[in-house]
């Protein structure tokens, strides 16, 4: 309500022999409706929570970098130079910053879908990438690389996954990765 209305409403209760608090508080009601439609409205507003990202995060020896791109550029970018590599992806999400790969097994240089039908656990590598936003133009890329040591269908896979220790073939896929991603974008 606007206050020349306002003033009118007021002019008019006052010369009616008394101010009437009714008058000007009926002129600043909202109707339930109103607000029953904002209640209703407000979860459909919200933003989306799922996310292709898991629930854990990288192991403690897992290499990061600072990228001189966005997150939305290097996923996409990563993506094809794992598949160069011969690594089969099996999640990338720009949107997110996150890529996967299959099971890829280093000797053969063959991708499994299953963790169960891998041949050879010793040599069998999967490649995880986080791109997490850093200042405006940059990433944070965390790459890793894990292993799985043995197969137990009773515990949660990644309960049984380690990092892929250094100057094994797993490891030196990851820094010829995270090179040719620094020779791409850049790096501070």
């Amino acid at each position: 309500m606007r206050n020349a209305e306002l003033r009118g409403v007021v002019r008019s209760s006052r010369s009616a022999g008394g101010f009437d608090r009714g008058a000007v508080r009926s002129a600043f009601r909202i109707p339930h409706s109103a607000l029953i439609l904002a209640a209703l409205m407000l979860p459909l507003s919200s933003c989306n929570p799922t996310t292709t990202r898991p629930n854990f995060s990288p192991l403690p020896l897992a290499r990061a970098a600072q990228i001189l791109a966005r997150p939305q550029q290097v996923i996409p970018a990563l993506a094809i130079l794992v598949a160069a590599e011969s690594l089969r992806v099996r999640r990338a999400s720009p949107r997110d910053g996150y890529l996967e790969t299959e099971w890829y097994d280093t000797r053969t240089h063959h991708s499994f879908r299953d963790g169960a039908a891998v041949p050879d656990l010793a040599h069998t590598v999967k490649l995880r990438c986080w791109a997490d936003p850093y200042v405006p133009g940059e990433t944070i890329l965390t790459l890793e690389v894990a292993r799985r040591l043995r197969y137990d269908p009773s515990r949660n896979g990644r309960d049984l996954e380690s990092a892929v220790p250094p100057g094994q073939p797993g490891d030196t896929l990851v820094d010829s990765l995270l090179a040719r991603v620094k020779r791409r974008f850049g790096s501070p």
